[in-house]
Formats: C-alpha cells, sequence, structure tokens
C-alpha cells in the first residue's frame, strides 16, 4: 500500500512545473504539435482569423479574469469559438443556398435571417466555449451552468439551463466534438522544457510569466502585429490583397508565434540568452532566424516603440 505524502508536498507556487519529463517524452509531444499545427494550417479555411477581433478577445480575457480561469482556458476559448463560428456560418450559408434555390425566395431575407441568427446567440454560443474550455482544467475553476445563467442575466439575457446545455451541445455537434484544441501556450510551455533540456539555463518560471503577458498582448492586438509583420516580410507598405491572403497561414502558425513570444521574452527579461535561444529555436522547429526576428521586431516595436532585437 502507498502511503500518503506529507500535506506540505502537494502545495506549490502555480504555473508549469519545467525539467518534469523525459526527452523521449518531451520529442515525442514536440512532434505530435508540430504534426498537428501542419495539419491545421493545411487545412486552414479562408475565413481564419475572423472572431479573433481585439474586443471578442477582450470579452473573453476579461470574463476569464471574473471567473478566475486558468492562463490556456481562456486561449482555448478564443480558439473554439473561433472554429465554432466559421463552421456555423458555413452550415447555415450553405442551408441559405438550399433554401433559396428550392423555394424561389430572394436571397435578401435569408441572408438577413443567418445574420440575425449569428447575432443573436453569439453571446450564449461564447459562453458556452468558455464553459467547454474550462472543462478540461482539471485543477482549476470551471464554468457552472448557475454561473453561466448568472452571467447571461446579469446581461439581460433569458435563458434557461436546458437552452444552455443545448448550446454546448450545439458546439461540440457542429466541431464533430474536436474542441480539444493545443493552444499557442503550449506550444510555448513545450518549448521551453526543450530548450531546458537542450541546456540554455533561462531562469524558467519568469521567462514564462513573460511569455503569458506576450501571449496576451498579442491575442489582443493581433491585427497590427500581422499587418507589421506582413511589411516587413513584403518590404512594402502597402500588401496586395493576394499577399494578404497568402499571409493567413503565418498569422495562424502556431509554432511561430510560440518561438516569436520565446523569442521577445528572452530578450525583454534576459538579452545576453538572446542569439543563443534564437538558434536553438531555429534548430527545434525549423523556422528561420529570419523569421524570428522580423517577428520578435513586430511585437517590439509595438510594445516599446523603438528597442528592438536588430538594433541591439
Amino acid at each position: 500500500m502507498v502511503s500518503p505524502e506529507p500535506a506540505q508536498s502537494w502545495s506549490h507556487e502555480p504555473g508549469p512545473v519545467f525539467s518534469g519529463v523525459t526527452a523521449e517524452v518531451i520529442e515525442d509531444a514536440l512532434i505530435h504539435l508540430a504534426t498537428e499545427n501542419e495539419q491545421y494550417l493545411g487545412e486552414l479555411p479562408w475565413q481564419a482569423g475572423a472572431f479573433k477581433g481585439a474586443r471578442i478577445v477582450e470579452f473573453i480575457f476579461i470574463l476569464s479574469e471574473k471567473w478566475h480561469l486558468d492562463q490556456s482556458t481562456k486561449y482555448q476559448a478564443v480558439e473554439l469559438l473561433e472554429r465554432f463560428m466559421i463552421r456555423q456560418v458555413e452550415q447555415l450559408c450553405e442551408s441559405c443556398r438550399r433554401g433559396v434555390g428550392s423555394h424561389g425566395q430572394g436571397p435578401g431575407s435569408s441572408w438577413r435571417s443567418v445574420r440575425d441568427q449569428i447575432v443573436n446567440t453569439f453571446v450564449l454560443r461564447l459562453v458556452s466555449c468558455m464553459q467547454l474550455a474550462s472543462k478540461f482544467s482539471l485543477h482549476y475553476t470551471r464554468v457552472t451552468s448557475d454561473r453561466a445563467l448568472k452571467f447571461l442575466q446579469s446581461l439581460k439575457y433569458s435563458y434557461t439551463k436546458q437552452e444552455l446545455l443545448e448550446s454546448e451541445l450545439a458546439v461540440l455537434n457542429t466541431l464533430n466534438f474536436h474542441i480539444n484544441i493545443s493552444t499557442p501556450l503550449a506550444y510555448v510551455e513545450l518549448l521551453l522544457e526543450v530548450l531546458g533540456h537542450n541546456g540554455c539555463l533561462l531562469p524558467a518560471k519568469p521567462l514564462h510569466q513573460v511569455c503569458v503577458q506576450l501571449m496576451d498582448f498579442c491575442y489582443l492586438t493581433r491585427d497590427t502585429i500581422y499587418d507589421t509583420l506582413l511589411k516587413i516580410a513584403i518590404e512594402n507598405f502597402t500588401p496586395s490583397k493576394l499577399q494578404v491572403a497568402k499571409f493567413l497561414t503565418v498569422k495562424e502558425d502556431f509554432m511561430l508565434l510560440a518561438v516569436g513570444i520565446i523569442s521577445t521574452g528572452v530578450f525583454i527579461l534576459s538579452p545576453g540568452h538572446w542569439e543563443q535561444v534564437v538558434e536553438h529555436l531555429n534548430c527545434i522547429t525549423g523556422i528561420t532566424t529570419q523569421s524570428i526576428l522580423e517577428f520578435s521586431y513586430a511585437v517590439l516595436r509595438h510594445i516599446l516603440g523603438s528597442a528592438t532585437p536588430e538594433q541591439h
């Protein structure tokens, strides 16, 4: 029989514990994330990013703080909502097209109906995505039906528990129950683990905290940062529609986002390690040093104004 450990051994500071797994496990996890990322980018819908606007992200972040949810939950809620909304719009539009063709109705009223349906249920779906995301965090606060209903009622909505349950099921069914999405934070934490195993002497916990703050910043200023990054990449301040469309895979690349955030975090917290870390990140992920530099430049330009890795 295993004797219980002392109570104090369960008491620790919040946040991930690094250097706690074997190199084989880390390698398998890295391959899994890289494969998942490539698959997502290969199937990327042209509407990707349409529901990651600053106001939506800020709403989710504020509500996550109000409900004391952990960091990964808020990112997962953003990604769940994004993928659900894109799929829902596609389904509603397809249904609308079939309705117009079979009944000979004009498209105007049908499109308005689709729009109204999306607008009228948006906050409910957002809350459902946050509920589902919170259920993956076994050791943190979950969003109960009572808490969700209380919040919705504070916004003058009169949903019932049954409608709340049906909304969760609608999200699950629309996404074919594929809701356990790896967030960019998972990429950051795994790459920090790899860097530690590769001999980079970094202050892991402080760096992780900085990376989370940078992740928040990148989510909240997403369009501005990537607009700057696109102009840097093409060396042109007026990108064409085709260039913007092709750049979509860059905006949705979780591995690039994680690498760029770590690079920026190291530059802020421990600039003496910056070149070494960038070289390691290049070797680990295959993302070029130039791409990592440009991402850090784009982020720091909007944080600090002028202090960039290039100038450093």
